[in-house]
């Protein structure tokens, strides 16, 4: 291991939190780019005090700009919840700047192809201002692939970590849980999910306040010998670390939002399937109650008092709440958000990358294994 690298990546993170955190934003991913994306941006820097790199098709972009400052954006979210509202901010008193680039990688492009292709792509310029250092990180809603890989070789990976991993933050009935891998590698080795499982720790810690944060890997049954051969070799690496982790055995999928542990191993396939159906599951059961409420009388006046609660509910277990996941592994700050992602999910996860940055939750993952 090169401990001179480390020495070096740690000094830069330091010398990078003197100075006001910048942003950059990839303004042309996701499914709603570059509007929603461009009106959270703006809102992020109005109320977190960031500066703002957003990376895109300029013209565009300028006109998104102008018409925030003029007419303002609509947004589901207001100051005391979920409900419709317009926000008008006058974006000359932001430290705002733009990068050009001319094109942009589309979601049903070969991230690894796309990324050598087009060079001048909006999020391989978002992540090379994280590089060259003229911003601290990078938020992208459009590929995750393509996110992924430009992290990959632009910043490259942590000296220690074979890849990269994706954190993903839920509620739970407590406090908030870590679930790595959210869907960065399907195939994985023992090895590779013990290191998911520090970097995990790592960011429970650091990021969300957990002091001593308890490791579970998730499997089909809580005993040690149950699952396929890689929960089970997993298992024992932890066991056999339990100095330097806090590892309290395997869950089962039912366990994960009972806070029986705060950081949930697994690969990337098992992780991005348990998330996909715990993100339909929630919307079914919210939109049939949404059915109840409206079928008859009896229902409609129930719902009626039961809105305040219900929107205190949904507010805890939506998504963009959260804002994005972080990748965790690469020498540098990358926040993915949902594709779906609006001005409101934007703003959280430009907090996210704030709070990232200012924790330095990538340095302390190296110091680890410097030490």
């Amino acid at each position: 291991m090169n401990l001179l690298k480390i020495h070096l990546f740690t000094y830069s993170f330091a010398i990078e939190r003197d100075k006001m955190t910048r942003i950059a934003i990839d303004a042309m991913g996701g499914d709603h780019a570059p509007h929603e994306i461009v009106a959270g941006a703006v809102w992020a820097a109005k109320e977190y005090g960031v500066a703002i790199e957003l990376v895109g098709k300029q013209d565009r972009i300028e006109q998104e700009l102008d018409k925030i400052s003029h007419e303002g954006f609509m947004t589901d979210y207001g100051k005391g919840g979920p409900a419709k509202c317009r926000v008008k901010i006058d974006t000359s008193k932001l430290d705002i700047k733009i990068t050009h680039a001319s094109e942009v990688i589309e979601m049903g492009e070969a991230p690894g192809q796309a990324i050598r292709k087009k060079k001048k792509s909006s999020i391989v310029l978002a992540v090379d201002a994280v590089a060259q250092g003229s911003s601290d990180a990078v938020v992208a809603a459009g590929s995750t692939g393509a996110a992924m890989a430009s992290s990959l070789f632009g910043l490259g990976r942590i000296p220690g970590i074979d890849r990269p991993a994706i954190a993903v933050t839920l509620p739970t009935i407590k406090k908030p849980i870590v679930v790595i891998d959210g869907g960065a590698n399907s195939n994985c080795s023992p090895e590779m999910l013990y290191q998911f499982a520090i970097m995990g720790a790592t960011f429970s810690k650091n990021v969300l306040g957990i002091e001593h944060p308890r490791v579970g890997v998730l499997n089909i049954g809580e005993e040690a010998g149950k699952g396929n051969e890689l929960a089970q070799a997993t298992y024992k690496i932890l066991e056999e670390h339990q100095e330097k982790i806090n590892f309290v055995g395997n869950i089962e999928g039912k366990e994960i939002f009972l806070s029986v542990c705060d950081v949930v191993v697994c690969d990337g396939f098992v992780g991005n399937v348990a998330l996909k159906v715990t993100e339909g599951t929630s919307s079914m059961l919210f939109r049939m109650l949404k059915q109840e409420f409206k079928a008859d009388l009896a229902g409609k006046i129930i719902g009626l008092l039961a809105k305040p609660f219900m929107k205190r509910i949904y507010t805890k277990i939506n998504y963009e709440e959260f804002g994005g996941a972080l990748l965790l592994g690469v020498k540098g700050i990358t926040v993915i958000s949902h594709g779906r992602s609006k001005a409101y999910a934007i703003k959280n996860a430009v907090r996210v990358a704030k709070h990232a940055v200012e924790t330095g939750v990538n340095e302390k993952i190296a110091k680890f294994y410097e030490e």
